[in-house]
């Protein structure tokens, strides 16, 4: 009947009401842990199976509310690309379902020289395979992005730049420049593993300079 139709409305409505208040209560939970800590918790897995097609949102398919994010992304992810939160060193690599710890399990190595990184908020590539490089400092880091796929924004305090992804604003991490590594731009992108998801099929130009995985101790700068 017409009145049962509108009763069901109305309890599927106060479900979807009641989900989002809860994803909202966790997401709230998450960045006082980061607040407190500038740790993660736990993620999903951020690993593109070979199965797995790349997508990239458009503009007009991206939340255009923070509350629109919370329903894309887990409370974690929201955390550091929405809230600029920041992962613990050795985050990434030491826990399962994480981006390096996966790329270690699934493809033997962190340095995998197919495919590319991607935004895990809206499938953006933002790496190349072999952008990325062992810098020592705890977090995955790449000497270079794809072409206008990362931002620079300087810090209100003029202490760093932070790199976001050009296509749906989300927070990465901060660049460094000049440290000293020996790499094609001399340039360090230390960018939180939890923001990226690495795709096996994505197409890698041939020009991508590929840099040594492991550097000699002497390579990296103190």
């Amino acid at each position: 009947s017409r009145a049962g139709s509108f009763m069901r409305t109305l309890f599927l409505g106060a479900c979807l009401s009641a989900g989002v208040l809860a994803r909202a209560a966790r997401v709230a939970s998450s960045a006082g842990v980061l607040a407190r800590s500038a740790r993660v918790p736990s993620s999903p897995r951020l690993f593109r199976s070979s199965a797995c097609l790349s997508r990239m949102m458009s503009s007009n398919e991206m939340p255009s509310t923070e509350e629109g994010w919370m329903t894309v992304l887990s409370p974690d992810q929201f955390a550091v690309l929405r809230q600029k939160g920041t992962e613990s060193p050795g985050f990434s690599e030491g826990r399962p379902g994480q981006l390096e710890y996966e790329l270690k399990k699934d493809v033997g190595t962190k340095y995998p020289q197919e495919g590319a990184y991607e935004c895990v908020g809206c499938g953006a590539p933002l790496y190349y395979a072999r952008h990325k490089f062992a810098s020592g400092c705890g977090w995955p880091a790449f000497y270079d992005g794809v072409p206008g796929a990362i931002k620079e924004v300087p810090d209100a305090d003029g202490m760093r730049v932070e790199i976001v992804c050009s296509n749906c604003g989300g927070h990465l991490g901060h660049v460094f420049k000049g440290e000293g590594f020996p790499t094609p731009t001399n340039e360090r992108h230390c960018v939180n593993g939890i923001c990226l998801k690495y795709n096996p099929q994505a197409v890698q130009p041939e020009e991508v300079k590929q840099v040594p995985a492991a550097l000699r101790p002497s390579d990296i700068p103190k």
